[in-house]
């Protein structure tokens, strides 16, 4: 009778402990499948009277859901217990641990620490100050006249204005050598690393933020052959001994004589490319003799005291020393350009 049959099945699925998901699946093929027990039931329910219909009905659904709960319940089981096994497998406890993964300096950085460490060897030492700045260290103790262009919105970031001493975000590290030499005595020789920032479109060659280093020596006897001589050695000890210098004259308000610095391009060797725009030369810095009227204004005696200044864009050396011809590249944070140079200490 179908009554006994589903009665013997059910003690048949509470009995059954499998001992592997083979186990499971055999489960799966004796009741569940389209030919399976459960099926064969339910066609044999087809031709039962309908006064054992609603007797059995009730009692077939049952083993029916009997069944896949089972199925179900022993699948997650063996599921889990396979992950297990799975996971202990893959774990290999004799291998060697994976290692850090060690970051490394930003490129502007290395360039930076090579330069400080250069000069340092010369006995500069390091100087720093705010990049809030007013109008007097900012401008009018380095003799710009109030018309000079600079003072003009297209230029500078202005923060607030106010008559006789704007607040303004510093457009070089100058305004460091006017704290340097208001608050010290002769001799000075140090230079000032820095950020800086002009109101400029951003393009593969300009930025409105970049770096600065720049350098001060003041004493007595300084000539514009120390200049030369102190840049010629800063070339070489940087780019290599066979790197070219030509100076040209040019003019800046705080030094007076003033020239630019070019060196033989790094890229092309000087034979012409879209770097140095064909002429062979690069212009790496500007520089001269300090201004008698700066070094008045910060009260040291022109008549006894001499110096020369210099001053040079971080991003341009760093552009001619790694080849990278798009300085934003420095300030997006791409991954991709930053660990070309993991092989670099940190």
């Amino acid at each position: 009778m179908l009554q006994e049959k589903i009665q013997q099945y059910t003690k048949e699925i509470e009995r059954f402990v499998p001992q592997s998901h083979e186990d499971v699946e055999a489960f799966r093929l004796r009741f569940l499948v389209a030919k399976g027990i459960v099926r064969n039931l339910f066609e044999e329910f087809k031709e039962v009277s309908a006064d054992q219909k609603r007797i059995l009905g009730k009692v077939l659904n049952e083993f029916k859901q009997a069944a896949e709960q089972k199925y179900q319940t022993l699948q997650e089981q063996f599921a889990s217990t396979i992950q297990t096994s799975k996971k202990k497998a893959e774990t290999d406890l004799t291998l060697p641990g994976e290692g850090f993964v060690f970051g490394s300096r930003h490129p502007l950085s290395l360039v930076r620490k090579e330069i400080v460490e250069i000069f340092k060897k010369l006995g500069f030492t390091v100087a720093e100050g705010p990049e809030i700045e007013d109008d007097w260290h900012n401008f009018t103790a380095l003799n710009f006249p109030p018309e000079h262009p600079a003072r003009d919105m297209q230029d500078t970031f202005f923060i607030k204005k106010q008559e006789g001493n704007d607040i303004a975000l510093r457009t070089h590290t100058s305004s460091v050598q006017v704290r340097m030499m208001e608050n010290g005595k002769p001799p000075f020789r140090a230079i000032m690393p820095g950020r800086v920032y002009r109101n400029e479109a951003i393009s593969a060659r300009a930025h409105c933020f970049f770096h600065q280093v720049e350098g001060l020596y003041v004493d007595e006897g300084v000539s514009f052959a120390d200049l030369k001589q102190t840049l010629y050695h800063f070339v070489q000890e940087l780019f290599g001994e066979d790197t070219k210098v030509r100076f040209r004259p040019s003019y800046f308000p705080f030094t007076e004589p003033s020239a630019e610095m070019d060196i033989s391009c790094t890229i092309c060797k000087g034979k012409g490319c879209a770097m140095c725009k064909e002429t062979g030369w690069v212009e790496i810095l500007g520089c001269g003799m300090v201004d008698p009227n700066v070094l008045e204004n910060c009260g040291i005696d022109s008549t006894t005291y001499s110096g020369f200044a210099f001053g040079m864009g971080i991003e341009r050396i760093t552009n001619l020393k790694y080849e990278i011809r798009d300085l934003r590249l420095f300030s997006e944070n791409d991954v991709r350009f930053l660990s070309q140079f993991e092989g670099e200490l940190i």
